[in-house]
């Protein structure tokens, strides 16, 4: 990877990049923040392009629902379509995780777009069974993590290692945050005039677009792990072709994700990844029970469900705006915590006003992500970057998923002013394990390239 001294220079990575200086934070340029990372016209394209997919996976999920409904009549049906778009995450985050450091990151990037294009390109097909538009849907979702872990493991290389992954990873996540109000808000008002196939052929298009920008915006790198036993070369020969290539991946996929399970600090950081949004997800899966419960209509259920996102974006902007690469690191263990205080106070019923302030509040805590990727980042060996970032990825898509899974079954035995405080004292417990777990496995110098040059950094 880059030195952090600076962002990487368009071109193939060097075979033998420098040392990370662990003191370069002290000595960064004057220009800091989002501005640094958006000054690098790499990242730019990334970001834009970002910002199509994500909005077109979301207006995919509200037309893709429309459409079911629809021709089904199903709630159940309609609902899945939003339960298939976190559910594949573990097929994909686990048995082709290796993709991500296997082949050069921008192929992979496009390849992965294309593929979604043509899948939402194919529900706008007349007289698609509904068994065939939900495994479409599944595509899109197992494709996900790969793309996304890719995409994080290129950052390194296109921003440099240390406080501009950070950022840049933080932008990714106000993209994220920013998607579902943009998504939710276009995917509605584009339903009122026009139908939801035409919908879904806009989603098409911002894949296309998404491709297009990654293919002709983003320079031609190595795969990072091209040089590991099984994996295929960066050059003309020696590739691995058919059955025996889907076996190499699935077991370069396997054996990663147990290399990375066998690491203490990197489990530790993995959960401190997972746990909280685990937590948090539990009173957003029921607004709608709760909206219900309070009689706030359809108006105020949609200001339940703006209210995490608006809390995350704001966290986030601020944090990273005002706030330098150590201030930012020392709020991930209290963020973290404070993720799952929130929801104690639905325990008094709140009506809607104070409902949406707990959400926005709930939503601030996305800030403790600033500590857990740069630490996670220090830790992971720089050939299995993108499979770790996969894994990150996919195991807290899948956790957030059974957990909504598990608040709606604790809804149907217990009160809703019960099960949402439930779930914040159980996370609570949870998170403050977690973070114990992730002190005491503290990197130190010698401990490997990257921790050793984190290890003044780490928590």
């Amino acid at each position: 990877m880059p030195s952090p001294s600076g962002p990487a220079q368009p071109g193939r990575a060097p075979a033998c990049p420098p040392a990370p200086d662990r003191d370069a934070d002290r000595r960064a340029p004057a220009r800091r923040g989002y501005r640094a990372v958006f000054a690098v016209p790499e990242f730019r394209c990334v970001f834009a392009a970002h910002l199509l997919s994500s909005l077109g996976v979301v207006v995919c999920e509200i037309a893709l629902s429309v459409l079911v409904f629809r021709l089904t009549g199903s709630p159940l049906l309609s609902a899945l379509t939003f339960a298939l778009g976190l559910l594949p995450y573990v097929l994909g985050g686990t048995l082709l995780s290796a993709v991500a450091d296997w082949f050069p990151a921008r192929r992979v990037l496009v390849l992965c777009d294309t593929l979604c294009a043509l899948a939402a390109a194919a529900m706008v097909l007349p007289g698609v069974p509904v068994a065939v538009l939900l495994a479409l849907r599944c595509v899109i979702a197992a494709i996900a993590p790969v793309f996304a872990g890719t995409r994080a493991g290129t950052l390194g290389e296109i921003l440099g290692e240390g406080d501009p992954f950070v950022l840049g990873r933080s932008l990714i996540r106000i993209v994220n945050q920013g998607a579902q109000l943009a998504g939710f808000a276009a995917g509605g008002l584009l339903l009122t005039v026009v139908p939801p196939g035409a919908v879904l052929g806009v989603t098409a298009g911002t894949f296309a677009c998404s491709a297009l920008l990654l293919r002709l915006g983003t320079a031609a790198r190595p795969a990072r792990g091209a040089g590991r036993r099984g994996a295929p070369s960066s050059g003309g020969g020696g590739r691995v072709t058919g059955g025996r290539a889907r076996g190499a991946l699935l077991g370069a996929s396997l054996a990663g994700t147990r290399r990375l399970l066998a690491d203490r600090r990197i489990r530790a950081l993995l959960l401190l990844g997972w746990v909280p949004p685990a937590v948090v997800v539990v009173p957003e899966a029921l607004l709608v029970p709760y909206g219900d419960l309070l009689g706030a209509g359809t108006a105020g259920q949609g200001l339940l469900m703006c209210g995490m996102p608006i809390g995350a974006v704001v966290a986030e902007t601020l944090a990273g705006s005002f706030l330098g690469p150590r201030a930012r690191a020392r709020l991930t263990f209290p963020m973290g915590v404070f993720a799952v205080l929130p929801s104690l106070g639905f325990a008094a019923r709140p009506p809607l006003g104070w409902a949406v302030l707990l959400l926005v509040l709930t939503g601030t805590s996305i800030s403790y992500n600033f500590g857990v990727d740069r630490w996670f980042a220090a830790a992971v060996p720089d050939e299995l970057l993108g499979q770790a970032m996969t894994l990150m990825q996919a195991g807290r898509m899948t956790v957030m998923g059974l957990a909504m899974g598990l608040a709606g079954v604790a809804a149907d035995h217990a009160p809703l002013p019960v099960v949402m405080p439930a779930a914040g004292v159980v996370g609570g417990v949870c998170v403050l394990a977690v973070i114990a777990e992730v002190r005491r496995t503290r990197a130190r110098p010698g401990t490997g390239p990257r921790r050793a040059a984190r290890a003044r950094t780490a928590p």
